[in-house]
């Protein structure tokens, strides 16, 4: 028996491949689906089943594909309802794969088909689980995607969750090793662990949501509490993912088409296509196409397009470093964006070249910056999440989260200097292209982030809750 975790860090998402006697079950796994099969070809097995923990949200699974090109079932649990052929498990179901068995748990609450996946060795023994949204290592599941589908309260969905995690998942054996779908950095659940892996005994011991003694009323208050919105491209990867989707060949094809700069020009002004950068931010920083969006590849790539462009159909131009253009488009459609319909031939130095017009962003050291705004006592906007502002702030900085930047709009000025910083300087260009695309132009990039002013010596604090009288 072979089990190996197939990690996507930008994505915080797991992808498994399991052997047995060569017969390979996928769970989850990824929209391009080429690797699995090389694999299991130089392994000299053959891919028998390919499992669903459930709908996923935060992006396009490579299970139709891979059924497509290898013949292999797609398996979901109960009250699933693909578009496309599917074996719709029972609980408690089994399927052979070489020596092992794999078992259908139905844990529903994350989702209403949520099913978390019990391998049992040739012996029969309970090894490992694979929990999907189910369990996270420290966490578990927000129960707040699924309400308009399931037609449920989130607090509805915690109480089911509760009851699913009880009785199918902590009466096991606390040697039963945890593979989850996500780890920290998914927007799939509040307090992710870091680590990959773990023991059911250790999450026993240390994740909230599994206390012994813990009520069903107490868990739907801490599972429901401080859930920020979903992004908003989730519903559309739900979408994808019930119904399928264009063959990744396909939107690699399209997208991959080069365009001499006249083109590309004329292809973003005749389609309203977004332009999007996905350079270093430094080089943005010194030179870019007006009104182009830069979202880096080096950095939380796919679910800042998602969370920031939100319309998976919203068709993309691309900027990328030499040789990157493969990559970006790959990435891209792993959060159901297949609209790219070309890229620039030669980069940015091609548009430079041609003579075309392009803009730049003032940017300045965190020295400079702290030295600037204590003389003129300009304005300072922080594009963190409100929990990194709430840990620790520069004194008077306002918070306006990249993810909701558009909603703070109204409260730039579009007349005096104000300075935008992050916590090391890729959202804080990231919201900067949003706005000078909305004509906003006055304002400065703090290079280095909060961790650079707090360096420079800039006075900080953390949030003091209001007293309640």
């Amino acid at each position: 028996m072979n089990i190996e975790q197939i990690y996507t860090g930008c994505l915080a998402q797991g992808a498994y491949y399991i052997e047995s006697q060569g017969e390979v079950a996928i769970i989850d796994p990824l929209r391009e689906v080429e690797p699995y099969i090389r694999r299991a070809k130089n392994d000299g097995a053959s891919i028998k089943y390919i499992f669903e923990t459930h709908f996923h949200a935060d992006f396009v699974s490579g299970h139709v594909t891979l059924s497509q090109k290898t013949g292999a079932p797609i398996i979901y649990g109960p009250n699933a309802n693909p578009s496309f052929d599917a074996i719709i498990a029972k609980d408690g179901q089994e399927f052979k794969l070489g020596e092992i068995t794999i078992k259908v748990l139905h844990t529903p609450g994350h989702t209403m088909e949520s099913t978390t996946y019990l391998l049992r060795d040739k012996d029969g023994k309970d090894h490992a689980i694979f929990s999907g949204d189910t369990l996270f290592l420290g966490d578990v599941g927000r129960p707040d995607l699924a309400q308009k589908a399931a037609d449920m309260t989130q607090e509805d969905l915690a109480g089911i969750l509760y009851d699913s995690l009880r009785t199918k998942i902590m009466p096991l054996a606390d040697e039963v090793i945890v593979y989850p779908a996500h780890g920290a950095g998914s927007a799939c659940g509040k307090n992710m662990m870091k680590e990959t892996v773990d023991t059911l005994g250790n999450q026993k011991k240390m994740n909230y949501a599994l206390r012994a003694d813990m009520t069903k009323e107490e868990f739907i208050e801490e599972v429901t509490e401080g859930l920020l919105p979903p992004p908003k491209y989730f519903p559309l990867n739900v979408k994808m993912n019930k119904e399928g989707y264009e063959d990744i060949g396909e939107v690699l094809k399209r997208g991959t088409t080069a365009l001499e700069p006249n083109a590309f020009e004329v292809a973003a002004n005749e389609t309203g296509a977004v332009v999007l950068d996905v350079r270093h931010q430094d080089d943005f920083v010194k030179g870019h196409i007006p009104r182009s969006i830069f979202i880096g590849l080096n950095g939380d790539f796919a679910p800042w397009v998602g969370a920031l462009i939100a319309d998976t159909g919203q068709p993309l131009l691309l900027v990328t470093p030499e040789g990157k253009e493969e990559e970006a488009i790959t990435r891209l459609s792993r959060v159901g964006f297949d609209g790219t319909i070309g890229f620039l031939k030669g980069g940015f130095g091609a548009w430079k070249k041609a003579g075309k017009d392009y803009d730049t962003i003032t940017s300045y050291t965190a020295a400079k910056a702290m030295e600037k705004i204590n003389k003129t006592n300009a304005p300072v906007f922080d594009v963190r999440k409100e929990s990194e502002y709430a840990s620790e702030h520069v004194v008077n900085a306002e918070n306006t989260p990249l993810s909701s930047i558009n909603e703070h709009l109204t409260t730039l000025s579009k007349e005096d200097d104000f300075y935008l910083h992050c916590a090391g300087g890729y959202r804080s260009v990231i919201a900067a292209s949003i706005l000078k695309s909305r004509g906003i132009h006055n304002l400065i990039n703090v290079e280095g982030g909060f961790g650079g002013m707090k360096a420079a010596g800039a006075k900080v604090t953390d949030y003091v809750c209001p007293t309640t009288l």
